[in-house]
């Protein structure tokens, strides 16, 4: 035994329950210089003392008015705030049936009348040093929980700021973007929630669905990183040529995202957000009907994340301001998304999309970079 456990041990309260005199006396006088003691001399007092003060060990007899030993023990592993305390039952009684029936209440061990005063102390110290043991293991194993959350809120922090870097590297490169890759993100976030409550999405969009989808968005456009400078801040119209090589985009951010997911193991690439990441990236641009790209999938083809994605990606375009065009109003932008339900859009998810547009118009003006912009969204 350590100093530490020993130092614990010494510092004990025992609450010491019997309705004879003689024997309260005799464990007082065995034990008063050990530990702190509590004294009761029934069930009931015992339950009382045990709320004003919690003791390390209780000495149970068993025989006693108001409220028996059994019961009392009953009672005190029902309580939550007592039912780790270690009980030894003192009894003159020791027929086998009821030494089973006081383990089976949860009692740690048994000690017959007249006892040993010696017994009494070797016995108390030994589940003492027991219930010191799992006391220190218990905080030892809480300690260590608390580490292990606080080191995984770092690593999803670490892991965050890195999705940003990079979602942000791609948007230096393509001056319209602004905070597009933040605004699209929460309007996954409060998409994908309003879609939660409905029965056929909801055993699909799990919280932590949900989590991984919101994590993923800011890198649907990271494939822009490989599409050349001179289409990519292009201010007038892509011809054809160049139009083929912007949608390359998705093929490259799809390329990215795969050889970094592919670094992982087994289970952990079946739960990363690179997963989701590398479906977004690669088919937001698909359409319901086909006509998107790069494969031109079509209705439910099309991963639910890209379906998603595609309405906070085009509503987002639609109110901001680009070189080409003015903002349209929050009112236009819905009516353009709701009229594309069942050609550009999953029309289910138009739906959810329309039920929580306010939501989207909210984000949009705390986060939109321009007057022109916020002024068109109260339109």
């Amino acid at each position: 035994m350590n100093d530490k456990s020993q130092s614990l041990i010494e510092h004990s309260t025992l609450l010491l329950v019997d309705d004879t005199p003689q024997n309260i006396d005799i464990l007082v006088e065995t034990l008063s210089d050990q530990y702190e003691l509590i004294v009761a001399t029934d069930g009931q007092e015992a339950l009382e003392a045990v709320d004003e003060q919690l003791p390390d060990l209780i000495l149970l007899d068993i025989e006693m008015p108001v409220m028996n030993g059994f019961e009392t023990c009953k009672r005190l592993k029902e309580s939550a705030r007592a039912k780790d305390v270690p009980v030894i039952f003192l009894t003159a009684n020791s027929e086998i049936d009821k030494k089973t029936k006081g383990f089976r209440l949860g009692a740690v061990d048994y000690i017959t009348k007249p006892f040993d005063v010696q017994e009494i102390s070797a016995r108390v110290e030994t589940q003492l040093s027991v219930k010191t043991a799992r006391d220190m293991l218990r905080n030892q194993k809480v300690f260590l929980e608390k580490m292990v959350e606080k080191r995984t809120r770092e690593v999803l922090k670490t892991q965050d700021v890195t999705i940003r870097m990079a979602a942000s590297l791609a948007e230096t490169r393509d001056n319209e973007t602004g905070n597009h890759i933040i605004r699209t993100q929460k309007y996954v976030k409060i998409l994908s929630e309003e879609m939660a409550r409905m029965p056929q999405y909801s055993r699909e969009l799990t919280p932590g669905m949900i989590d991984l989808l919101v994590k993923s968005a800011p890198l649907h456009d990271v494939g822009k990183i490989g599409v050349p400078d001179a289409i990519l801040l292009k201010q007038g119209k892509l011809d054809d040529e160049e139009f083929k090589e912007m949608k390359r985009h998705t093929l490259y951010g799809w390329g990215s995202l795969k050889r970094a997911e592919d670094t992982m193991d087994g289970d952990m690439k079946n739960d990363s957000f690179l997963r989701f990441a590398r479906e977004i990236a690669y088919g937001h641009h698909e359409k319901w009907n086909g006509e998107g790209y790069p494969e031109g999938l079509m209705g439910e083809e099309i991963p639910l994340s890209c379906r998603i994605m595609a309405i906070a990606d085009v509503y987002d375009a639609l109110i901001s301001e680009r070189v080409y065009k003015k903002p349209f109003t929050h009112t236009k932008a819905c009516s353009i998304i709701e009229q594309d339900g069942g050609s550009h859009f999953d029309p289910e998810i138009v739906s959810c999309f329309l039920r929580c547009k306010d939501q989207f118009r909210d984000v949009a003006l705390t986060l939109m970079e321009s007057e022109e912009e916020k002024k068109a969204l109260m339109q």
